[in-house]
């Protein structure tokens, strides 16, 4: 196996025992929600005016499969859309209280994650923390060129 293989399998590798390890947890919290949902909750909640574009690009799925589901969080009564006074075209999203108390359970849950990895962050020294972000944004921006190559479209 070479160092490139290497690599990809222990990503792999990580984030699924990261994925395993959070499960159960994240399961009982978020009991009744998948993880679309709650990931779905989680973008209107740090994004400003979202609407239908702005979390197909944050969650990686069509706009089509973004308005199902936001009007499945819209009938859980999760969120709910408005307009801008100055735009009638556009609908944008905000979490209602119930959608503010999951995504308060998921960001909870997600220090609570942190400090359990809390030991292994502090061995990595700057210069490696650095190291690492820049090897994670060149390949991030290598997959975004073949999107873009593909003609792949979210939109």
């Amino acid at each position: 196996m070479n160092k490139q293989e290497q690599v990809l399998l222990e990503f792999r590798v990580l984030f699924n025992k990261m994925a395993w390890l959070n499960k159960n947890k994240m399961e009982d919290s978020l009991k009744g929600y998948k993880p679309s949902e709650v990931h779905c909750i989680e973008s209107i909640g740090k994004h400003i005016d979202p609407n239908v574009t702005k979390l197909a690009e944050s969650l990686y799925m069509t706009r089509g499969a973004i308005s199902k589901l936001t009007k499945k969080l819209m009938e859980k009564g999760l969120i709910d859309s408005y307009q801008k006074p100055e735009n009638k075209k556009e609908i944008y999203f905000r979490l209602t209280s119930l959608g503010e108390a999951i995504y308060n359970i998921h960001e909870e849950l997600h220090k609570e994650f942190q400090e359990r990895d809390r030991a292994v962050f502090e061995q990595v020294t700057e210069e490696q923390f650095e190291s690492m972000l820049r090897f994670i944004e060149m390949y991030s921006r290598h997959l975004d060129a073949e999107i873009k190559k593909q003609g792949i479209s979210i939109n």
